[in-house]
């Protein structure tokens, strides 16, 4: 497609979140289609979480993966340790000053017009500190904690200050900030604008039916001691379980039945199971909820234990009519769930298909 007002992108990713990378890859597939370029992906992540192959081979740019602050699970990797985390970031301040340097050549070698940062804290540093010309979009569901009409759960007055300071420091520098919501907010202030989610478009295509199993997503692998342990009191229900190291938890736990099917994570496969399925049991991530919302799938969300960013998530998608929510896995809770009205849907439906024009026509106008 032949675009005379052709622009160049870079686009930065919080590779930690996959929903970060598959809002990525739906937005590289959208800027080629309008003509554009996609000079460069960025992928900060800290190494310790398996960055999925389909990434890679759907993104047909260079690729620089750089170190960057992250959080830092406990010994099971289930809860997140909020002091461990501070410190490991401190003692790798010397890491995270060679990844913005590592930024400044790629920005000054590629030279784009206007760079996209899926949540990624290292690039809102770098325009704090380095100032580049470039325009930049901050584009993630976090966004949302912007908006002053967003619920935060009530109190956790500590934890809501801390979000929307780091949310605040990915952002620095940026000329325009979209959040990404399960329903519409009107948008009355300069600081964010609010806009559908952005699904990957084979969601679409997809045939819906209830086959007899459900669904499991984990983005810590350690709460696959919760799904054994619901499983051998529930060895009937067949269960598909998508998550990190499979072959690992294997010889780990030592648990092996018919019924439950663990899955190293597949994009395709992912997609295909949750279109058939009864309902998806998951940590809580804004992406794969917003999927099974589209495809009328009942959600169990359990938030990683001191995630509040997944706190909030659990508790506004419930509001949006995604599902439940839990401390645990507890998927009896979802076998007896019975979903939201054909309103709610209808409403959702609606609200997603203008994300694509909405979206790219905010990028436009930057």
């Amino acid at each position: 497609m032949e675009n005379n007002s052709a622009k160049k992108y870079l686009l930065v990713v919080q590779g930690e979140g996959r929903g970060h990378m598959t809002q990525a890859m739906t937005m590289y597939e959208m800027l080629l289609e309008q003509g554009h370029t996609v000079c460069a992906v960025i992928l900060g992540s800290s190494g310790k979480r398996d960055i999925p192959e389909f990434f890679f081979k759907k993104i047909d740019s260079p690729i620089f993966q750089l170190q960057s602050p992250n959080f830092i699970s406990d010994k099971k990797n289930k809860s997140i340790n909020i002091t461990k985390s501070v410190l490991h970031n401190l003692a790798h301040l010397k890491t995270f000053r060679q990844s913005l340097k590592k930024i400044d050549e790629i920005v000054t070698e590629h030279q784009p017009d206007i760079v996209i940062n899926f949540f990624d804290l290292l690039i809102g540093l770098y325009y704090r500190f380095y100032k580049p010309k470039a325009k930049m979009v901050c584009i993630a569901h976090q966004y949302i904690y912007f908006h002053p009409e967003f619920e935060f759960p009530k109190g956790y007055f500590f934890d809501k200050l801390a979000i929307k300071f780091y949310t605040k420091l990915t952002s620095r520098g940026s000329s325009k900030n979209l959040a990404l919501s399960f329903y519409k907010i009107y948008t009355h202030n300069d600081e964010v604008t609010v806009v559908p989610p952005l699904l990957r478009k084979e969601i679409f295509d997809l045939p819906v039916a209830n086959s007899n199993y459900y669904l499991v997503y984990l983005v810590n692998n350690g709460y696959y001691e919760e799904i054994i342990a619901w499983h051998k009191l529930n060895p009937s229900v067949e269960l598909h379980c998508f998550t990190d190291s499979p072959q690992k938890l294997l010889g780990e736990y030592n648990y092996v039945h018919e019924n439950l099917h663990l899955h190293a994570i597949n994009d395709k496969l992912f997609l295909e199971k949750m279109s058939q399925a009864k309902g998806l049991a998951s940590t809580a991530g804004f992406e794969s909820v917003c999927e099974a919302m589209y495809l009328r799938k009942p959600v169990l969300m359990v938030p990683i234990e001191g995630h509040f960013e997944q706190f909030c998530n659990s508790r506004d998608a419930a509001k949006a009519g995604a599902g439940i929510y839990d401390s645990k896995f507890d998927l009896t809770r979802l076998v007896d769930y019975t979903t939201e009205s054909q309103q709610k849907y209808n409403e959702y439906k609606n609200w997603i298909t203008t994300a694509r024009d909405r979206i790219y026509k905010e990028i436009s106008l930057v």
